[in-house]
């Protein structure tokens, strides 16, 4: 039996690596370790995100994932919307749960910030 320790990176396609890159790394937070034009791979934490460009095989934005769950270290479920929407990022919520946060990048994969209490 192979025995896997963890997931290394999750691939998103997307219509342009470098404009998403600064999504991801200016308001995320991710730390960019391996880029080009075509592929950028960043770490968030001890797991790794890469963004691919776009081909005429990859799957269309949400298509291939139904959402990207990121933990937070700090912030309110209120301050981490206003970062969020201060920087034009449409925000929504789950109803009765205030410590999870939905929202789209560039390309329109759905995301969600955690944070535990």
């Amino acid at each position: 039996m192979i025995e896997t320790s963890g997931i290394d990176h999750i691939v998103l396609h997307v219509d342009d690596p470098q404009k998403s890159k600064k999504f991801y790394t200016e308001i995320l937070g991710m730390t960019v370790y391996r880029d080009s034009e075509r592929q950028v791979f960043m770490h968030a934490g001890h797991q790794g995100v890469a963004l691919f460009k776009k081909d005429g095989a990859a799957a269309p934005a949400g298509g291939d994932l139904n959402h990207l769950a990121l933990n937070v270290t700090a912030g309110t479920y209120e301050s981490l919307k206003a970062e969020l929407e201060g920087r034009g990022v449409a925000v929504s919520g789950r109803p009765g749960d205030d410590h999870c946060i939905y929202f789209s990048d560039p390309d329109g994969h759905r995301l969600q910030l955690i944070f535990r209490r």
